[in-house]
């Protein structure tokens, strides 16, 4: 009701008012013995009459001030949105509150999940065999670089706690890092947690952790062609298992762990740990540099046994233009009692050695196409070669001049203190199909100085070797 109509129906009873005042003065004017009295009530009557009008206007007064202050006081519409837009609003906003709580009850906040497959169809002419690969299982014989990480499905699962701590789990079934431990039991590609120390610049980072050496990653979806080069699968460890810290300092990210190198578990009289540690240094985006390595006692997967002293050193960088690319990489690597031969006089286990450098320059041809070509070098001809993750391989071609075979299958070397150093050109396509599919295509030529692939056709030993390979990467 608006301020004139209560003023309009007050209007009555300001006139009953008086009248009812009028009716009470006249009995005392009657009984009033002068015009004198009278007059002083008459004065009275009209003082009392003023003090009630003012005491009303002032109460409409208040009413209305009050009614002006509540219609200020009521907030807006947003400019540009009617009433119905705005209460539109105010739902969604409702909705998108309750949506976090039930996300924080059920654990969802600060979840992740992606994944990964590619599929790979492989010619080697060595072998003499075509066909896909796709989660296949490490073989008695061992890790090879026509079937190393590559043809995996991969789901990981990543979360963040509102105190900064990080998890995350990647199973990788047969094709991970956890598929070279554990005689290939294990579905474990990565099982890590980074937990914040005073601020996220220092980090304690525990568990099972892919390895930090070299420039090449061992995801497909991080790797541009479908092999890996030869640094990567022979002399990288594949995974770390143990503990330590990650710094940030400027431009500087440090890391180093003590851990067990490529096992989740120390035999009876395994007290030694591994060393391991990464430095990387960037500029923006448009290069950066990197070296890492593993100093302790590891595996001997030439000539099985106890562990021995390892020692591990690599540096990597990279170097980025608006349509082209490049990254490199140079290793050295020595194993105690890790040479394929023995002392020709003692029969004593001696040690491996070798060095090596690899290349990989990226040609943007198109906005989504890219052309790669990689070349590696591998130094191992000492005491008949060896390396960390291989010894005497006539598939790998790796090992002294070889042959033939004996009754029950072992390589025969002409010269067993002389091991072949390797070389490998891979030339490649990379074509991203969309947001999640990619097409890659790869050729390789491998190449020894020594007779050391075997030709399974005819049991002859040759120095190069021939893969053609296509893949088709999906990522979500």
């Amino acid at each position: 009701m608006t301020v004139r109509a209560m003023s309009m129906r007050r209007a009555p009873c300001r006139g009953a008012v008086l009248a009812a005042s009028l009716c009470a003065a006249m009995p005392m004017a009657a009984r009033a013995q002068s015009n004198e009295e009278l007059l002083q009530e008459l004065r009275a009557l009209k003082e009392r009459v003023e003090q009630l009008e003012s005491a009303l206007k002032a109460r409409e007064a208040k009413e209305a001030q009050e009614a002006k202050d509540a219609k200020e006081a009521k907030p807006a519409p947003p400019p540009g949105m009617t009433p119905q837009q705005v209460q539109d609003l105010n739902r969604v906003a409702t909705k998108a509150e309750t949506l976090e709580d039930i996300l924080d009850a059920q654990g969802f906040r600060g979840l992740r999940i992606t994944g990964l497959m590619d599929p790979t169809y492989l010619y080697n002419q060595a072998q003499g065999r075509a066909g896909f690969q796709f989660l296949s299982p490490v073989r008695d014989d061992g890790y090879h670089y026509d079937d190393s990480i590559f043809g995996m499905a991969m789901l990981d699962v990543q979360k963040e706690l509102e105190n900064g701590i990080r998890l995350r789990i990647a199973l990788a079934p047969n094709r991970g890092a956890g598929s070279t431990m554990d005689s290939g039991r294990s579905i474990v590609h990565e099982a890590s947690m980074t937990i914040p120390l005073g601020d996220s610049q220092t980090r304690v980072v525990a568990g099972q952790i892919p390895s930090w050496s070299g420039y090449e990653l061992a995801l497909p979806t991080q790797n541009k062609l479908i092999t890996h080069n030869l640094l990567f699968d022979f002399t990288q460890p594949r995974a770390y298992t143990g503990a330590g810290a990650e710094w940030s300092v400027g431009p500087w990210d440090l890391k180093a762990l003590i851990a067990n190198l490529d096992s989740s578990f120390r035999a009876s009289g395994e007290k030694t740990p591994v060393l391991v540690y990464r430095a990387d240094w960037s500029k923006g985006e448009y290069r950066g540099y990197g070296f890492s390595g593993a100093h302790g006692k590891a595996p001997n997967r030439v000539n099985g046994g106890p562990n021995t002293a390892l020692n591990l050193f690599e540096v990597d960088g990279w170097f980025n233009r608006p349509g082209w690319s490049w990254q490199w990489q140079l290793a050295f690597g020595t194993q105690s009692g890790a040479a394929i031969t023995p002392d020709p006089a003692s029969g004593a286990l001696r040690d491996a050695r070798w060095w090596g450098a690899s290349g990989l320059f990226t040609y943007k041809v198109m906005p989504r196409l890219d052309a790669m070509v990689r070349a590696d070098y591998l130094n191992n001809s000492g005491n008949g070669g060896g390396l960390y993750n291989a010894g005497a391989d006539a598939r790998d071609g790796i090992g002294p001049e070889m042959i033939g075979r004996d009754g029950a299958g072992r390589l025969l070397f002409r010269n067993p203190d002389l091991g072949s150093s390797r070389y490998a050109l891979s030339l490649g396509l990379n074509y991203v199909f969309n947001a999640n599919i990619s097409f890659k295509a790869e050729y390789r030529l491998d190449y020894a100085s020594l007779p050391v692939f075997e030709i399974v056709d005819d049991g002859s030993f040759r120095r190069s070797n021939h893969l053609l390979g296509a893949s088709m990467v999906l990522s979500f």
